[in-house]
């Protein structure tokens, strides 16, 4: 499905992602692990074609996106769907006008049709009858999850979470896991992942990654990142704070 060759991107001069090679297949749940400031999400965007790599190669179903026209690299975005980490509503917009978003901006559908989508997509989520909510009086993971619906109306081929378990509470969490398995399950969708928390990780992937100084250092079922031999990866998984990670100045963007 996604085909990352020898991707680069630099910042200041500064490499964030420093030749990456990574293969998503489809209906995949491949999560990316790393530290804050890896570049975790630096990589999502660039996939999402939100940053422009300096070289490389992304394929996507056998594209080459980098080599699109605007035009072309606006129709392909319309398969992928991207949940960002705060949700990304807009304040002054109810949970309906967030989750027709799209549908309003782009997509040529009646007013009953939108609300109907609107609702089944809230349903999938967990959120049904929160249409008239503002998102101000939602907690983390119902704007998570409300950011999750806007992007099942996408009826999107590729779904790219960024860090989806951060800043909630262990039990929201786990239901935001098991609606990532879910819909993979229920939908066939591809999915990337990019988060620090290794529980949330190893439940939900089918393949992890780890990135680290800008590059991939392993990658591999779930079973074989738990008994990777690599100092860096056992470090990480296992949160200790005694090995070979030290701090680097790289930031996610």
């Amino acid at each position: 499905m996604i085909r990352i060759r020898e991707l680069y991107k630099s910042f200041d001069e500064k490499f964030v992602l420093n030749n990456i090679n990574l293969d998503i297949n489809k209906a995949e749940t491949k999560v990316i692990i790393g530290r804050s400031g890896a570049g975790k999400s630096v990589l999502l965007k660039t996939i999402n074609g939100l940053i422009r790599p300096d070289s490389g190669l992304i394929e996507i179903e056998g594209v080459d996106v980098i080599q699109l026209s605007e035009k072309e690299a606006h129709k392909l975005r319309g398969k992928i769907g991207m949940v960002f980490q705060n949700g990304a509503l807009f304040d002054s917009l109810s949970v309906a006008e967030n989750v027709s978003f799209y549908l309003d901006e782009f997509m040529r559908f009646s007013s009953n049709d939108i609300k109907e989508k609107v609702a089944e997509a809230l349903g999938m989520v967990g959120l049904p009858g929160t249409e008239r909510l503002m998102p101000s009086s939602l907690s983390g993971g119902m704007r998570k999850r409300v950011s999750l619906a806007r992007v099942l109306c996408m009826e999107p081929e590729i779904i790219l979470y960024g860090e989806p378990t951060t800043g909630v509470d262990p039990v929201t969490a786990d239901a935001l896991n098991n609606l990532i398995i879910e819909l993979r399950d229920k939908l066939k969708v591809t999915s990337i992942v990019v988060t620090h928390d290794m529980s949330a990780a190893f439940k939900v992937a089918d393949s992890i990654a780890m990135l680290y100084s800008g590059t991939i250092i392993a990658d591999g079922r779930v079973e074989e990142i738990r008994q990777c031999d690599h100092p860096v990866v056992q470090q990480f998984i296992h949160g200790k704070a005694q090995g070979p990670i030290t701090d680097n100045a790289m930031v996610d963007l």
